[in-house]
């Protein structure tokens, strides 16, 4: 099968999107089909199998490269996918890549499959400049090239701001316009399925390619010795919730971290980091390499965002390195094996500073959880999925000359 994955984010930026896009592309190749990633690059790329968009050169939102403008984006998609004999396209983000992917499709007769990653709704409330006039425009521009359906619906938490129901029609709107709609959990594919989406749904875990895999290993439980080592590693921005983290980090003598990742927040984390007296350590943007490595080294992963992330690729990369995963969001309890986490007793930095307390004070607590990661480390693996994703893409093919 030849298909093409189209993103608004890629490699060698970090982020979940980019790793998912990457494991897809891996799996997919292994398994003997012909795979293109189509996304605006970070910087030129020698990959004959990653196509370049055409990007703004003035605006970069959380400092990646923005695809524009919509209508050369869906020119360059529509050429390449005619050249490369596309048959499926799937669709990996909300913003002009796949807009384009969409437009692209609709023109050549292509089925498309959208992947659901996130909440695009607290994504742009955190990143975008003036979020009240900018998803404005945005929504405009959007419902311009893929028109939207009716508004969404109000009364419940994720969709009590006005901002937030304009960016829950978006993505509800997107998604029925696609043949078949990928999410990766049970929680963000029930709020889409409440919201309206008819779209055939199927809750797909993301996983880690066979690379990886190797690159891990076989992990050694974890055993704490002294000071607890814990890692965090994301987006450095206001919706992963970085300041969390450092502040019950800081707030916990006996812990020391390492954050991983850059991006708008990152200069007032280093500021907040500078109060714990040397036991934080800031590396910036890395490649997935180094955060692999800094998985082995580390006691404890936490992810300290709430109320935002879908399925983050980096826990299954700490279950598959035997890492024991504390978290701050009920809701991502279900990509953790049971035994293998904590979810805190409040999403706080004072909530996530007891329970690093806690496992400070219990070393072999860590050690126990470890054990049933190392024991659950194949749940992560791409493989386990493969056969999912390939049904995806043949129920979108089966319904697309319907629609």
């Amino acid at each position: 099968m030849r298909i093409a994955l189209v993103s608004d984010y890629y490699l060698p930026t970090l982020g979940g999107v980019q790793t998912v896009v990457k494991a897809h592309r891996e799996a997919l190749t292994e398994a003997g089909h012909e795979v293109t990633v189509f996304a605006p690059l970070a910087e030129p790329s020698a990959d004959p199998g990653a196509v370049a968009l055409p990007v703004s050169g003035v605006f970069r939102p959380d400092g990646f490269p923005f695809a524009w403008p919509p209508g050369a984006v869906e020119d360059a998609l529509r050429t390449e996918f005619a050249a490369r004999r596309v048959e499926v396209v799937h669709v990996h983000s909300e913003m002009f890549a796949a807009l384009g992917g969409f437009g692209a499709a609709r023109t050549l007769g292509l089925p498309v499959v959208q992947t659901m990653h996130g909440r695009i709704d607290v994504y742009t409330r955190n990143v975008l400049p003036a979020p009240a006039l900018t998803t404005l425009l945005l929504a405009a521009l959007h419902a311009k090239r893929l028109p939207h359906g009716p508004p969404v619906r109000g009364g419940t938490p994720y969709t009590r701001t006005r901002l937030a129901r304009r960016m829950w029609r978006l993505m509800v709107s997107q998604a029925n316009a696609a043949d078949h709609v990928i999410v990766p959990s049970r929680h963000f594919a029930a709020k889409l399925l409440d919201q309206g989406v008819t779209t055939p749904v199927s809750v797909l875990s993301n996983g880690l390619e066979a690379s990886v895999l190797d690159a891990v290993g076989t992990p050694a439980p974890r055993v704490p010795h002294g000071d607890l080592r814990v890692m965090w590693c994301g987006r450095m921005s206001p919706e992963k919730r970085p300041e969390v983290f450092v502040d019950a980090v800081a707030a916990t003598p006996g812990v020391r971290a390492t954050l991983y990742g850059d991006g708008m927040a990152l200069r007032r984390v280093r500021r907040r980091a500078a109060r714990a007296n040397g036991r934080i350590v800031l590396r910036g943007s890395v490649p997935q390499a180094d955060v692999l490595a800094g998985m082995r080294a580390h006691d404890v992963f936490v992810s300290s965002s709430y109320d935002f992330d879908n399925q983050p690729m980096v826990m299954l990369e700490a279950v598959a390195s035997g890492l024991p995963v504390v978290h701050l969001d009920p809701d991502l309890a279900e990509v953790v094996p049971e035994g293998g986490g904590l979810l805190t007793a409040s999403p706080d930095a004072a909530g996530l500073a007891v329970t690093l307390a806690g496992l400070r004070d219990a070393p072999a607590r860590v050690t126990a959880m470890s054990q049933v990661l190392v024991d659950r480390r194949g749940v992560a693996a791409q493989g386990r999925h493969l056969a999912g994703l390939l049904d995806a893409y043949a129920a979108a093919i089966r319904c697309h000359p319907a629609r």
